[in-house]
């Protein structure tokens, strides 16, 4: 029998009898990880590992909660951590790494280069519209871990690449891995799929709008939007109406496959009747990156298979220059045959016909029943102030069906399509495991941190600190969501964290329970790119140990601006200007 522990009851405002109080002390681990990756630059892991000793310090005397059920909550972290979050990462980072293994890599890189040899379409194409289809399918940091290192296949500088792929995984999110953030809301919410569903895709695809934009001007400048705005725009706006017409109108589990597909089959046919006016490749983007350039220096991106692309430019394996944003007859720009092409993209469409297979209701049903298995987590015996069970007190693993291991299986097809040996395999296997051992200490102590404030009360503390504002919730609801995907890089986990909260404020304040549920989902993916898990996804993808204070710096501002901009939107539609617009 397990041994019994302690009953721990949350309590609202335990610091000085005060709610105030006890939000802001609440506050302070998340705060604490902010400033330590974007004031004082201190590394990930150390950052991470800090914040959860704050929050656990500040469990126990703050809060009452009893040691070991702190232990406990901490230990559920840090296992959600490693199964399902990293075990998506490790074998997503797997797949790629066996694709440079072999001579497919450069193929692959000369097939970017046939479509378009200017790197600001290349953003648009594999980090919004490519990355758009991998959250469909996976999410869960894939999307960044995969098109940040296809961008590296292309030519574009490593930072550069994790920037850009991390601010494309922004408009997508909400409807990512088969719509599970809209599923997990309307979980715990009770309000209609179709309304939720409805609700995030009258606001996410205004965010889908601009990001194309920015990507451009990322990658290139004033220039670079001078240059290749109609592109950016007709990309925007289509991803942006077949996010509206699919949430509102189709399946909400479709929502991101037919806006990523819509998106790349109208800009592929715009290609072919318009081109930017100069092409841009990687040495002649505007500006310099010295950020890059010292981390390079430092010896960052010394791994095996990295920054050593032929695609658009850079070094290539034997360590000659390559040109880019050159057009003519090159070799690099010439497009390799048919057969070569679908070999080089094989590990793609691999995963896209695994996950797709998986989604078949039979086949789905079946991963369930065999695949799945929810126990109690040992060592709890929390409840919330209402009394009830907290939700940490049962875990569900989904050993078979989860999207790590269907990346896995990908990977071992690939591996036999590519004819690897299995101990050739494992060898690569064991070499990315030994390059993300420094992301598993960041996600695993952050995910423990999410946990351990969550189980213990300083979440909810805070979240309803938020919610007392009365009718001025309408400009806090989306910072709450915006938080929640923050702290635990998941639109899903944040859904499950703060949505009922959400739907209990509005219902107080007289908003549309509906609206603020859904501006939690659809707010919340603005704070996907500065999450300390997706943040080290991005820098472990392209070989930058250490940039995750780099990166966070580089994003924080659009993600501030990009969180205003929606933020109003969600004000007016919580007013007669724009409430129309609520189901």
């Amino acid at each position: 029998m397990s041994p019994r522990f302690e009953p721990f009851q949350q309590v609202v405002d335990p610091i000085a009898g005060s709610l105030a109080i006890s939000a802001v002390i609440a506050a302070l681990p998340l705060l604490l990880l902010f400033v330590l990756l974007g004031v004082f630059r201190v590394k990930a892991p150390k950052a991470a590992i800090a914040s959860l000793l704050l929050s656990i310090v500040l469990a126990i005397v703050g809060w009452h909660m009893p040691f070991g059920q702190v232990l406990s909550a901490a230990g559920q972290g840090a296992f959600y951590a490693i199964f399902p979050i990293l075990w998506i990462l490790i074998n997503a980072l797997w797949i790629y790494k066996l694709t440079v293994d072999t001579p497919w890599f450069e193929v692959l890189g000369r097939t970017i280069r046939s479509i378009s040899n200017d790197l600001r379409i290349l953003a648009i194409l594999i980090a919004f519209c490519f990355g758009a289809l991998l959250e469909a399918l996976a999410g869960f940091g894939a999307p960044v871990a995969i098109s940040g290192a296809m961008l590296m296949a292309a030519g574009m500088k490593p930072l550069k690449s994790a920037i850009v792929a991390l601010l494309a995984n922004t408009a997508p999110v909400a409807f990512g891995a088969m719509a599970a953030p809209i599923i997990a809301l309307n979980g715990v919410t009770g309000i209609p799929l179709h309304d939720l569903s409805s609700m995030a895709g009258r606001q996410t695809p205004f965010v889908a709008v601009l990001v194309p934009l920015i990507l451009v001007f990322i990658v290139d400048g004033k220039r670079g939007v001078r240059q290749t705005w109609p592109v950016a725009v007709v990309s925007g706006i289509v991803f942006g109406l077949a996010q509206f017409v699919a949430s509102n109108f189709l399946v909400v589990e479709l929502t991101d496959v037919v806006a990523a597909i819509a998106t790349v089959a109208v800009v592929l046919v715009m290609l072919k009747f318009w081109q930017p006016a100069q092409i841009i490749g990687m040495h002649e983007v505007a500006g310099g990156d010295a950020a890059d350039v010292e981390l390079v220096s430092a010896g960052a991106q010394s791994r095996t298979g990295y920054g050593t692309s032929s695609g658009l430019g850079g070094v290539s394996r034997n360590g000659a220059p390559v040109p880019a944003g050159t057009t003519g007859t090159s070799d690099a720009a010439a497009r390799p045959s048919n057969s070569e092409v679908w070999m080089a993209v094989a590990p793609y469409l691999i995963i896209m016909a695994v996950f797709s297979i998986a989604q078949i209701p039979a086949v789905k049903n079946w991963l369930t029943a065999v695949g799945s298995v929810t126990f109690e987590w040992p060592g709890l015996d929390a409840v919330d102030p209402d009394g009830k069970p907290v939700a940490a007190h049962k875990f569900k693993l989904d050993h078979l069906k989860a999207t790590g291991t269907l990346l896995l299986i990908s990977g071992i097809i690939t591996m036999a399509l590519y004819k690897l040996a299995p101990l050739r395999g494992l060898r690569i296997y064991r070499d990315t495991l030994f390059q993300l051992r420094w992301t598993i200490v960041s996600v695993t102590s952050v995910l423990a941190l999410a946990f351990v404030m969550n189980v213990s009360g300083q979440t909810n503390s805070l979240g309803i600190a938020l919610a007392s504002a009365g009718g001025f919730f309408a400009f806090l609801s989306p910072l709450l969501g915006w938080i929640g995907v923050a702290l635990t890089g998941s639109d899903t986990s944040s859904n499950s964290l703060f949505g009922q909260l959400q739907v209990t404020a509005a219902q107080q304040t007289g908003l549309s329970p509906t609206l603020m549920a859904a501006s939690n989902s659809s707010a919340g993916v603005l704070g996907k790119m500065l999450s300390l898990q997706n943040l080290a996804v991005a820098a472990a993808a392209v070989g930058l140990d250490g940039a995750e204070s780099v990166l966070f710096r580089k994003l924080i501002g659009w993600s501030l601006a990009l969180l205003a901009f929606l933020t109003i939107l969600i004000f007016l539609q919580s007013t007669p200007a724009l409430g129309w617009m609520v189901p």
